[in-house]
């Protein structure tokens, strides 16, 4: 029995020794002074995994390689101890997350689809690495401004307010994209540069349209996620590509489940403010007129206002402490009338966007309509017939064209008909004149009364 006791107090003493200052003890024995070792500190056992989270980098390393690093082993009684046991024993943690809003290890909670719940005993790690502030002085930020004036003079104040926000409330979602849309060489990059800094690099993303479609969606776990380049992907796509983003552009959801390679899926809270740069506005963003979650900001400024000399001396102004400037002038701004929640202002730029995306085929859609008496429902036959009627052959043969069927809903989308699924049948269709068939009715009628004029339809 005494030498039980004995083994036990040893243990004991030996953990104490290599608990880390965020749960109130101290290193009585220091690490090695090689800058490039590692330590216990620097570790956390991934118990679902059974992995390692370095904490430095939040990587996951195997147990061999934290077993080969970490020197020496910790001792239990007159026996070395593997690193890796010794983790699983003393740091484990149940989940990870990623929050700008939590502490680095969350206590007595864990992560569900609809946010927290208590849980005592769970400890939730959380991946999310804040920002290095760089030092500035907010009363010298004038030559970004007046950068920022001089690209989007109506929409300046506008851009402010999304921007502060983002830095200082990194983990509260703003329901609404910032579009930032003008010719090439107007200084949009220039402008969100300091922006990078001031979340911190790592936590700002860059993806492509064709990226955010794919399956991984790492580029989620961002306090800013720049979409570059928005243009036409074709007609079907760019109809996918908006459908696809309300999830990301406006809370709820909450959280959102993140698959990224080589790294076991995780929970992310839903944050990120979005910036979405296009060159052009007639064959870019698909936005339907009551679209609730994009700020358009349009410049008509041209490169050839700007001389070669101004790039180099507002990024030379960057270089000497300017990022910092900008940076303390956003953190430091008056917010008290900018509401991240409510819908953004419809600027000019927004409803030209909204025109420019209306389709040549919609006003024929529309005379269609109107001639079958704008039903509350109809089908696509309904609409072939019609328009072979009024001698619209080029719509009643786009109509008919087989290849082009998956851009109907979109099409009759636009003019205020979404497809309605019959809860009776397993492949969701309605038999209209002795025919399985795909029924459309009016968009903002109830799901009852849509699916009550399919039934009705003729």
């Amino acid at each position: 029995m005494k030498d039980e006791t004995k083994i036990i107090r040893e243990v004991m003493a030996q953990a104490e020794r290599y608990m880390l200052p965020d749960t109130a003890q101290t290193f009585d024995v220091e690490p090695p002074p090689d800058a490039t070792s590692a330590g216990l500190r620097d570790f956390y056992a991934y118990m679902p995994g059974h992995q390692y989270i370095y904490v430095p980098t939040r990587d996951l390393w195997p147990a061999s390689s934290v077993d080969g690093r970490i020197q020496p082993w910790p001792m239990c009684g007159d026996k070395a101890m593997r690193p890796s046991a010794w983790l699983d024993q003393n740091r484990p943690v149940e989940q990870m997350v990623w929050d700008p809003s939590e502490p680095l290890l969350i206590c007595d909670r864990i992560m569900q689809e609809a946010g927290y719940v208590r849980h005592p005993g769970a400890s939730v790690f959380n991946l999310f690495r804040p920002a290095e502030l760089p030092a500035g002085n907010a009363s010298a930020a004038g030559p970004w401004i007046e950068h920022v004036r001089k690209v989007y003079p109506e929409d300046a104040d506008h851009i402010f307010n999304y921007l502060a926000f983002k830095l200082q409330h990194p983990g509260v979602k703003i329901n609404h994209a910032l579009v930032l849309g003008g010719g090439m060489g107007i200084g949009k990059d220039t402008l969100l540069e300091p922006i990078k800094i001031g979340v911190g690099p790592w936590n700002w993303r860059e993806v492509s349209p064709t990226q955010m479609l794919g399956r991984f969606n790492g580029w989620i776990k961002s306090v800013m996620l720049r979409i570059s380049e928005a243009r036409d992907l074709g007609d079907v796509d760019r109809f996918a590509f908006y459908d696809h983003s309300k999830t990301f552009l406006a809370a709820p959801p909450d959280v959102i489940r993140v698959d990224e390679k080589n790294l076991r899926e995780h929970d992310v809270v839903n944050v990120a403010g979005v910036v979405i740069t296009t060159n052009h506005k007639t064959d870019g963003l698909y936005l339907p007129a009551d679209d609730r979650r994009h700020y358009v900001a349009w410049s008509d400024a041209t490169r050839e206002e700007f001389e070669p000399q101004y790039w180099n001396t507002i990024y030379g102004w960057y270089a000497a402490g300017g990022t910092g400037h900008v940076v303390a002038y956003l953190r430091a701004m008056d917010l008290t009338g900018f509401d991240a929640k409510a819908p953004p202002t419809k600027t000019s730029a927004f409803w030209a966007m909204v025109q420019a995306g209306e389709a040549p085929e919609s006003g024929e859609l529309r005379d269609v309509i109107d001639a079958l008496n704008t039903p509350m429902a109809l089908t696509l036959n309904m609409l072939i017939d019609k328009a072979g009627y009024l001698v619209l052959h080029g719509l009643a043969d786009e109509l008919k064209d087989r290849k082009g069927r998956r851009a109907i809903p979109h099409k009759l989308e636009r003019v205020g008909y979404v497809p309605v699924r019959n809860p009776d049948a397993d492949d969701g269709l309605f038999k209209v004149a002795g025919k399985r068939q795909a029924v459309y009715a009016k968009t903002r009628m109830l799901l009852s009364e849509q699916v009550k004029a399919a039934r009705q339809v003729s």
